[in-house]
């Protein structure tokens, strides 16, 4: 007998196979495929993390929704070409996550936390080398991912075999030196902007790196700084408004100042 939720679960399919029905579906779902859905797929995933970092349980269940139709309508793809379905899918993570947790599903025991991580990634690259004829370390990080997510997994990578700063002094100073470079190109004359946006990017991945080693998403924080900076100017923008100004009437000088009022005010809440 079917549970509630191979029901649920059972429906949903139904429901992705109905739009994609040839005759009777519906247009918009007829012309996709895998790649015209991927851009959706990352907005949704970006509103699952949103509604989480709002604490909106309610958006959190909605967004997830969407996030799983997401996957529901790749499989209903693969599914129409042979490739596999959603029981596949179901049944390889389920797989995999066993696998990679002997301590909890046999009875494998290992010292601490680094010792299970050390094994988790152990396992992933096993899974890499039967994957792919590609056997660097660096194989199968996803080219989509946002650039400081990207960097920050490079980077974890090559730290997991020995190819990192054990204290954070020669990381700080790299993140000095890239800076330095990026002045350097900066000064002269002319100015190669190729150049300045190669140290640019040097720049940006010894921050990535220095966020790691203080153990800083830096993806996450770069959020959480747009997201102060976007309250704080929306204040200042209400502040110069209230004064009967728009902001093209007010100095540097005077914005700089009701920056410093908002500033100060969120600080002393």
């Amino acid at each position: 007998m079917h549970n509630k939720t191979t029901l649920d679960i059972d429906n949903l399919l139904t429901i992705m196979a109905q739009l994609r029905d040839p005759k009777n579906g519906c247009p918009w779902d007829l012309k996709q495929d895998f790649d015209s859905i991927v851009p959706y797929t990352i907005e949704e995933a970006y509103e699952v993390a949103d509604a989480i970092d709002q604490k909106n349980w309610v958006d959190v269940k909605e967004e997830l929704g969407d996030l799983l139709f997401q996957v529901v309508f790749y499989s209903q793809l693969a599914k129409e070409q042979d490739l596999f379905d959603f029981n596949d899918v179901v049944a390889g993570i389920s797989e995999k996550l066993t696998r990679r947790h002997p301590h909890v599903f046999n009875d494998e025991k290992f010292e601490d936390e680094m010792a299970v991580k050390q094994n988790w990634e152990a396992e992933k690259a096993k899974e890499r080398a039967q994957k792919l004829q590609d056997e660097s370390l660096l194989a199968n990080i996803p080219l989509a991912l946002p650039a400081l997510t990207r960097a920050d997994k490079i980077q974890q990578r090559c730290a997991s075999q020995g190819f990192d700063w054990d204290t954070l002094g020669p990381v700080v100073d790299k993140v000095t030196e890239e800076l330095d470079e990026v002045m350097a190109e900066v000064i002269q004359t002319p100015q190669d902007q190729h150049k300045i946006a190669e140290e640019m990017g040097d720049l940006l991945f010894s921050v990535v790196n220095l966020s790691r080693h203080l153990d800083v998403k830096p993806e996450h924080a770069l959020q959480q700084a747009n997201k102060k900076f976007e309250r704080r100017f929306r204040q200042v923008e209400k502040n110069v408004l209230e004064q009967g100004k728009s902001l093209n009437q007010c100095s540097l000088t005077e914005l700089d100042f009701e920056w410093d009022r908002v500033k100060q005010y969120e600080c002393n809440k």
